[in-house]
């Protein structure tokens, strides 16, 4: 560890990625995180806590995808099986589905990855000043 980590308070890691997901300042919890959609503002507005470290990348589109995949592709099945749509009525309500549900979802993990970046003093987080 180093003696920026050493000197800096403990984080606690799931109220920050809680305060992320619900796109909060990790930090207070009350500031918003994002100033649009997707872009995460560079300080908060209420305590000053300095964003502009986070480096969230490509992780928030790799969980989006992993966690629709995972919810929509056992649904899919069990409709199919269970009903036998229409294959255009099945194709068309599961694409708005996906859809909606990733749209729903991105800005959300993309604030817990900013929070638990934040947590564990990742990316220059940590540094005084």
């Amino acid at each position: 560890m180093s003696d920026v980590q050493a000197h800096q308070e403990e984080r606690e890691l799931w109220p920050a990625v809680r305060r992320g997901f619900r796109r909060k300042c990790p930090n207070c919890g009350s500031g918003p995180l994002m100033k649009s959609y997707l872009k995460v503002r560079d300080t908060c507005t209420v305590c000053r806590e300095d964003l502009s470290h986070h480096r969230a990348d490509d992780g928030p589109a790799y969980l989006t995808i992993l966690i629709v995949g995972h919810l929509m592709a056992p649904l899919l099945h069990v409709v199919f099986t269970t009903w036998r749509p229409d294959p255009l009525v099945l194709f068309t309500i599961f694409s708005i589905g996906c859809v909606t549900l990733s749209l729903y979802l991105l800005p959300r993990l993309k604030g817990a990855i900013v929070g638990f970046q934040w947590a564990r003093l990742m990316h220059g987080f940590g540094a005084p000043g």
